[in-house]
Protein backbone atom coordinates (compact mmCIF):
# COMPACT_ATOMS: atom_id res chain seq x y z
CA UNK A 1 0.00 0.00 0.00
CA UNK A 2 1.43 3.20 -1.12
CA UNK A 3 0.24 6.64 1.52
CA UNK A 4 1.25 9.53 -0.28
CA UNK A 5 1.82 12.47 2.49
CA UNK A 6 2.44 15.79 1.63
CA UNK A 7 3.62 18.71 3.93
CA UNK A 8 1.17 20.84 5.12
CA UNK A 9 2.19 23.64 3.21
CA UNK A 10 2.00 22.03 -0.31
CA UNK A 11 -1.39 20.44 1.10
CA UNK A 12 -2.82 24.51 1.89
CA UNK A 13 -0.91 24.85 -2.02
CA UNK A 14 -2.94 22.27 -3.46
CA UNK A 15 -6.41 23.15 -2.08
CA UNK A 16 -5.95 26.73 -3.12
CA UNK A 17 -5.15 25.69 -6.74
CA UNK A 18 -8.53 23.45 -6.81
CA UNK A 19 -9.85 26.93 -6.10
CA UNK A 20 -8.26 29.61 -8.45
CA UNK A 21 -6.10 28.12 -11.24
CA UNK A 22 -2.33 30.26 -10.85
CA UNK A 23 -1.74 33.18 -12.84
CA UNK A 24 0.69 31.98 -15.08
CA UNK A 25 -1.95 29.19 -16.23
CA UNK A 26 -3.60 32.33 -17.87
CA UNK A 27 -3.75 35.98 -18.85
CA UNK A 28 -6.55 38.42 -18.78
CA UNK A 29 -6.80 42.10 -19.65
CA UNK A 30 -8.53 43.95 -17.50
CA UNK A 31 -11.94 45.25 -18.42
CA UNK A 32 -12.70 49.04 -18.63
CA UNK A 33 -16.19 51.01 -18.11
CA UNK A 34 -16.60 52.52 -21.68
CA UNK A 35 -17.14 56.57 -21.93
CA UNK A 36 -19.84 57.49 -24.79
CA UNK A 37 -17.87 59.09 -27.72
CA UNK A 38 -19.37 60.44 -30.95
CA UNK A 39 -17.85 58.70 -33.72
CA UNK A 40 -18.05 60.30 -37.35
CA UNK A 41 -18.58 58.59 -40.66
CA UNK A 42 -15.77 58.81 -42.82
CA UNK A 43 -15.42 58.55 -46.97
CA UNK A 44 -14.63 55.08 -48.53
CA UNK A 45 -10.96 55.43 -50.34
CA UNK A 46 -10.34 51.70 -51.16
CA UNK A 47 -12.27 48.70 -51.53
CA UNK A 48 -10.78 47.75 -47.87
CA UNK A 49 -13.02 48.46 -44.72
CA UNK A 50 -10.91 49.76 -42.01
CA UNK A 51 -11.05 48.08 -38.23
CA UNK A 52 -14.09 49.56 -36.41
CA UNK A 53 -16.31 50.60 -39.48
CA UNK A 54 -18.82 49.14 -41.89
CA UNK A 55 -20.56 50.02 -45.27
CA UNK A 56 -23.10 52.26 -45.41
CA UNK A 57 -25.85 50.32 -46.75
CA UNK A 58 -27.66 53.51 -48.27
CA UNK A 59 -24.34 55.13 -49.97
CA UNK A 60 -21.22 52.65 -50.49
CA UNK A 61 -18.93 55.90 -50.31
CA UNK A 62 -19.33 56.78 -47.31
CA UNK A 63 -18.04 53.99 -44.11
CA UNK A 64 -20.42 53.84 -41.17
CA UNK A 65 -18.63 53.83 -37.15
CA UNK A 66 -19.41 50.91 -35.25
CA UNK A 67 -18.71 52.21 -32.31
CA UNK A 68 -18.11 49.47 -30.11
CA UNK A 69 -15.20 48.16 -32.22
CA UNK A 70 -13.92 51.44 -32.14
CA UNK A 71 -13.88 51.67 -27.88
CA UNK A 72 -12.38 48.13 -28.19
CA UNK A 73 -9.58 49.58 -30.39
CA UNK A 74 -9.17 52.28 -28.13
CA UNK A 75 -9.09 50.48 -24.74
CA UNK A 76 -6.33 48.22 -27.41
CA UNK A 77 -3.58 51.24 -27.79
CA UNK A 78 -3.58 51.74 -24.06
CA UNK A 79 -2.95 47.76 -24.08
CA UNK A 80 0.01 47.78 -25.81
CA UNK A 81 2.04 49.42 -23.10
CA UNK A 82 1.44 46.23 -21.37
CA UNK A 83 0.95 43.05 -23.72
CA UNK A 84 1.84 42.32 -27.07
CA UNK A 85 0.59 43.03 -30.19
CA UNK A 86 -0.12 38.92 -30.85
CA UNK A 87 -1.82 39.14 -27.19
CA UNK A 88 -3.73 42.28 -27.99
CA UNK A 89 -5.26 41.37 -31.54
CA UNK A 90 -6.20 38.07 -29.94
CA UNK A 91 -7.99 40.13 -27.15
CA UNK A 92 -9.24 42.36 -29.83
CA UNK A 93 -10.99 39.64 -32.26
CA UNK A 94 -12.37 37.58 -29.41
CA UNK A 95 -13.83 40.74 -27.85
CA UNK A 96 -15.57 42.17 -30.44
CA UNK A 97 -16.04 38.75 -32.51
CA UNK A 98 -14.29 40.88 -35.82
CA UNK A 99 -11.17 39.48 -36.43
CA UNK A 100 -8.03 41.30 -36.60
CA UNK A 101 -4.25 40.64 -37.20
CA UNK A 102 -1.31 41.35 -35.21
CA UNK A 103 0.19 42.93 -38.28
CA UNK A 104 -3.61 44.61 -39.22
CA UNK A 105 -3.32 46.31 -35.75
CA UNK A 106 -0.01 47.59 -36.08
CA UNK A 107 -0.81 48.88 -39.83
CA UNK A 108 -4.01 50.78 -38.04
CA UNK A 109 -1.78 52.03 -35.41
CA UNK A 110 0.97 53.09 -36.98
CA UNK A 111 -1.16 55.22 -39.63
CA UNK A 112 -3.31 57.23 -37.17
CA UNK A 113 0.21 57.58 -35.38
CA UNK A 114 1.19 59.33 -38.22
CA UNK A 115 -1.49 61.41 -38.95
CA UNK A 116 -1.53 62.72 -35.54
CA UNK A 117 2.01 63.82 -35.66
CA UNK A 118 1.27 65.59 -38.76
CA UNK A 119 -1.91 67.00 -37.90
CA UNK A 120 0.71 68.29 -35.09
CA UNK A 121 3.14 69.71 -37.20
CA UNK A 122 0.25 71.70 -39.61
CA UNK A 123 -0.91 73.00 -36.20
CA UNK A 124 2.29 74.43 -35.26
CA UNK A 125 3.05 76.11 -38.79
CA UNK A 126 -0.40 77.29 -38.44
CA UNK A 127 0.47 79.21 -35.35
CA UNK A 128 3.10 80.39 -36.42
CA UNK A 129 1.89 81.55 -40.04
CA UNK A 130 -0.58 83.47 -37.76
CA UNK A 131 2.06 84.97 -35.26
CA UNK A 132 3.82 85.83 -38.35
CA UNK A 133 0.56 87.92 -40.10
CA UNK A 134 0.17 89.35 -37.34
CA UNK A 135 3.49 91.23 -37.14
CA UNK A 136 3.76 91.98 -40.98
CA UNK A 137 0.08 94.34 -40.30
CA UNK A 138 2.12 95.91 -37.06
CA UNK A 139 4.58 96.67 -39.42
CA UNK A 140 2.38 97.58 -42.43
CA UNK A 141 -0.04 100.27 -40.28
CA UNK A 142 3.14 101.99 -38.77
CA UNK A 143 4.34 101.92 -42.74
CA UNK A 144 4.33 105.61 -43.55
CA UNK A 145 2.08 104.72 -46.58
CA UNK A 146 -0.51 103.05 -45.36
CA UNK A 147 -3.80 103.94 -46.77
CA UNK A 148 -7.15 102.27 -47.08
CA UNK A 149 -9.28 101.31 -50.57
CA UNK A 150 -12.86 101.55 -50.51
CA UNK A 151 -14.78 98.77 -52.48
CA UNK A 152 -17.66 98.85 -54.71
CA UNK A 153 -19.93 97.61 -51.85
CA UNK A 154 -18.60 100.35 -49.19
CA UNK A 155 -16.52 98.09 -47.48
CA UNK A 156 -12.43 99.07 -46.52
CA UNK A 157 -10.10 96.35 -47.68
CA UNK A 158 -6.68 97.81 -46.23
CA UNK A 159 -3.48 97.51 -49.25
CA UNK A 160 0.16 97.81 -48.18
CA UNK A 161 1.34 99.90 -51.21
CA UNK A 162 3.00 103.39 -50.34
CA UNK A 163 0.75 106.13 -52.21
CA UNK A 164 1.99 107.63 -55.47
CA UNK A 165 4.11 110.47 -54.23
CA UNK A 166 6.40 108.43 -51.61
CA UNK A 167 9.52 106.87 -52.24
CA UNK A 168 9.87 102.99 -51.88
Amino acid sequence: MVCLYYHPRIQMLLRLRKERPLQSEYWMLPKVPFKVKLWQRIPRTSNYVPFGYEVDPEDEEWLNPIPRELELLELAKKHLKQYSLRQVSAWLTTQSGKNITHDGLKKRIDVERKRKRLAAIKRYYAKRLQKALQQVEALEKNYTGYFIYEDEEGTDSSDTQPSAGQAT
